[in-house]
């Protein structure tokens, strides 16, 4: 290499050692400038990642907790510390159970107490299932009236059949006239008009 050679290495290697230095001045410079700012994001982003943890440690405790306690109250429907746990930690798994217990004890007093449930289905099975056990036909009618009732074909099927036994033909074949064909229950309904209503 001659003498020319290493002198335009040297300028090069200089000249991207000076920009290093340039670069590293600027960044210290930014960091003094907006160091409290920085030192702010960098806080707030570690205290956000803590509490997004704890928060998630606290729900894992919760559904663990409300799970036992769920688990008790299978084994054992009377134990008040395991109710209150869960009716404290999952609220919605409580009225569930409550739901559970009042269909298996046909309890209409426990029914009638979920109709404000806020767990899906609950208070819309709850009004079913109250009318039904009461055998009150109205309820039963007003429930199939009840916009994405679930049990509605059903409802409509027990009052065809009460219908039946009244002896009212008419009204029996209106109600089976409202299953519609994509239906579960429409067999059903359908041999209920041939069968029964004649």
């Amino acid at each position: 290499m001659s003498l020319k050679e290493n002198m335009e290495a040297l300028k090069e290697e200089l000249s991207s050692e000076e920009k290093f230095f340039e670069s590293a001045v600027r960044t210290e410079r930014f960091v003094k400038r907006y160091q409290k700012p920085l030192i702010a994001v960098i806080a707030a982003s570690l205290l956000a990642v803590g509490g997004a943890i704890g928060y998630q440690a606290y729900t894992t405790a919760k559904i663990e907790s409300s799970n036992a306690a769920f688990n008790v109250l299978l084994s054992n429907p009377k134990d008040a510390a395991a109710e209150q746990t869960l009716k404290n930690d999952n609220p919605e798994l409580y009225d569930v159970w409550k739901l559970s217990r009042g269909i298996a004890q046909n309890d209409v007093t426990i029914l009638e107490g979920l109709k404000n449930a806020e767990a899906f289905g609950v208070s819309d099975i709850a009004s079913y299932e109250a009318a039904a056990i009461k055998g009150d036909l109205q309820a039963l009618e007003q429930y199939t009236k009840k916009q994405g009732a679930l049990y509605k074909d059903l409802a409509l099927l027990e009052l065809a059949v009460a219908a039946i036994e009244k002896g009212d033909v008419a009204a029996a074949h209106q109600k089976i006239a409202l299953i519609g064909e994509d239906s579960p229950l429409y067999q059903v309904a359908q041999a209920l008009a041939h069968y029964g209503v004649k």
